[in-house]
């Protein structure tokens, strides 16, 4: 556990650095507000901060920049935390109070509502498929052999797949369907469905068919936005491939969220999330929830030298929100 004066100079340096990304020095950090004491002070205390691994010289002649140890610390020992400004609070309401449309839609336009209030690449995952139940189904007829089955989820987003029969079917049939369907599916999840037979061949391949295909979609919904901006946020061009790469997959990006949240953190930074490629970045990530039940999460991924009050304070004000609107139906 570092002392009071190591901790205020720590956390000097950290500010100091994700301000200007320039190596910090001495002199500088004296002058700092709760610090006061000399150069020479603080040479000595950065030299053992050194030492202990929160801050490293990358040259000789060089000031210091923190480490991921470094960051860490000073995440865990936040004095406050951080703290939209009104204009920017003001922005998320004006945004949520306008959102309309279906889930789908207002989660990207979350996504890029998160890199433009951070300058960070964002990430919003919707509620995870086995999370969503059945509100209602309806099979509409589109030709004698084609129909249309929508299904409203309990999440608020609206499935719709184009299904197409091997025989002509009826009208009628597509309405006997949807009833059955509804009977049978109404408050549960599409995942996993298993229909009790209606007694009627024909339909039971009828709603066979349906529930086949909405539950070919049935992928957790991954949003992001800002991407374009890591670029800007490394000077090594073969770091900024790799970084961009990586984010193309986004099965590594829900991946990469699921285990930390599983792992109980709000930030990972640096190589503290496992994922080699992105080890030159940090995550902050808050839960969405709606009726105390997590339906999703907001998060900005960004270099290890990113403002983390201001990315906390973020992702808490929009998770928030969204819950709320999600929870609104």
């Amino acid at each position: 556990m570092l002392d009071e004066r190591k901790t205020a100079i720590l956390r000097a340096v950290v500010q100091e650095y994700i301000g200007t990304g320039q190596p910090v020095g001495s002199t500088h950090i004296a002058n700092a507000p709760g610090v006061s004491v000399s150069s020479a002070t603080v040479r000595n205390e950065m030299a053992v901060l050194e030492q202990e691994g929160y801050l490293v010289q990358p040259h000789t002649s060089a000031g210091r920049v923190p480490t991921d140890k470094g960051y860490r610390f000073f995440v865990d020992h936040l004095t406050q935390p951080g703290r939209l400004d009104d204009t920017k609070v003001n922005q998320v309401r004006q945004f949520f109070d306008g959102a309309h449309g279906r889930v789908e839609e207002l989660l990207g336009r979350t996504s890029h509502l998160v890199a433009g209030l951070t300058n960070y690449a964002s990430v919003i995952l919707g509620p995870a498929a086995e999370q969503a139940t059945v509100r209602s189904m309806q099979m509409v007829s589109l030709s004698s052999r084609a129909a249309m089955v929508v299904a409203v989820l309990s999440n608020g987003s609206v499935e719709s797949q184009k299904v197409e029969f091997d025989v002509d079917v009826a009208e009628s049939r597509c309405v006997t369907a949807t009833a059955h369907l509804q009977k049978e599916l109404g408050g549960r999840s599409l995942v996993g469905a298993m229909l009790a037979g209606s007694g009627d061949d024909e339909i039971d391949a009828i709603c066979g068919r349906a529930v086949e295909a909405l539950t070919r979609t049935d992928e957790d919904p991954v949003f992001m936005g800002g991407v374009s901006s890591m670029a800007a946020a490394f000077d090594a061009v073969d770091v900024v491939r790799q970084v961009l790469q990586t984010l193309e997959q986004q099965y590594l990006v829900v991946s990469l969220v699921r285990d930390i949240l599983n792992r109980g953190l709000s930030v990972a930074i640096g190589a503290e999330h496992g994922v080699e490629p992105l080890a030159s970045c940090s995550v902050v990530l808050a839960p969405v929830m709606v009726d105390g039940q997590q339906m999703g999460t907001v998060g900005v991924l960004g270099p290890t030298r990113m403002d983390y009050p201001q990315a906390l304070a973020t992702v808490e004000v929009v998770s928030d929100r969204l819950g709320r609107r999600l929870g609104e139906g």
